[in-house]
């Protein structure tokens, strides 16, 4: 027996548990920054300007002035979560968000590739960046009175999203964006397979259109994460409906107040 066999395996276990440490120690403050919990920024929820609270930030229930996402600590934890768990797994397939603000929720998705060494898979951030569309209540009327197009803090130039990558380091050949609205741009995305599939529309349209042209990408074993499935009955009769007509019996699960995910078994 080489009795140096033991010390090295002993000192590989070590590197392996400092190399961990330091990816949970780099995604952990990611996740602080791009939900700027460090600073406190205003919250402008619906055009007003209201003192910061930790609370509602943490649970992703205001419109943070200045941070780079307003999803929450538990949403970006849940991204982390499908992310890793597909890359353990080997699930194949790029990661992908449509509908991503200030790109903090991507941003996020590049970082945890960056941090396990992943150099083959992109991710894919699709969004008008300039807000959302005037509902079409003729043809989804679910989203007849929803008036999220009105709100300019919604509207978010590509340029803009491009900096906040370029302030963590991220803005790379890995990222790819599709402008436009989805109904011109998800129908012809270059997008081959998908292991994480997260979407962030609000509107039925949105939603619809998204699981029409992504969902059969995503591969089994993958993940789709509804960001807006408790909050948004436009949103929630969308999934509700892509499911029952195509036989999803998947069982969804609960990420928070509003966002729900589940693991594509077929």
């Amino acid at each position: 027996m080489n009795p140096f066999a033991f010390g090295r395996s002993k000192a590989a276990k070590e590197n392996a548990g400092d190399a961990r440490a330091a990816r949970e120690l780099y995604l952990g403050l990611m996740k602080v920054c791009l939900t700027n919990v460090i600073y406190g920024d205003l919250n402008v929820l619906h055009g007003q300007r209201i003192a910061y609270d930790e609370k509602l930030r943490s649970e992703g229930r205001d419109w943070p002035a200045c941070a780079h996402t307003m999803v929450g600590l538990a949403r970006l934890d849940n991204v982390q979560f499908c992310v890793e768990d597909v890359l353990a797994r080997g699930v194949p397939g790029d990661l992908m968000e449509t509908g991503v603000w200030r790109g903090g929720t991507v941003i996020l998705m590049r970082a945890i590739l960056k941090a396990h060494g992943v150099t083959d898979r992109c991710v894919w951030a699709a969004d008008s960046f300039a807000g959302l569309p005037l509902p079409n209540a003729l043809k989804y009327p679910a989203d007849d009175g929803l008036t999220f197009n009105r709100f300019k803090e919604l509207a978010v130039p590509l340029e803009e999203v491009q900096r906040n990558f370029r302030a963590y380091g991220l803005l790379d050949e890995q990222v790819r964006f599709l402008k436009g609205w989805f109904s011109d741009t998800l129908p012809r995305a270059p997008v081959r397979r998908l292991a994480v599939l997260r979407l962030d529309g609000d509107l039925y349209e949105s939603t619809i259109g998204a699981l029409d042209h992504c969902y059969p990408k995503l591969q089994k074993g993958g993940y789709v994460i509804i960001d807006d499935y408790g909050d948004i009955a436009a949103c929630r009769q969308a999934v509700d409906d892509y499911r029952g007509r195509h036989g999803i019996t998947d069982e969804m699960m609960r990420v928070d107040w509003t966002a729900v995910y589940w693991k594509k078994a077929r």
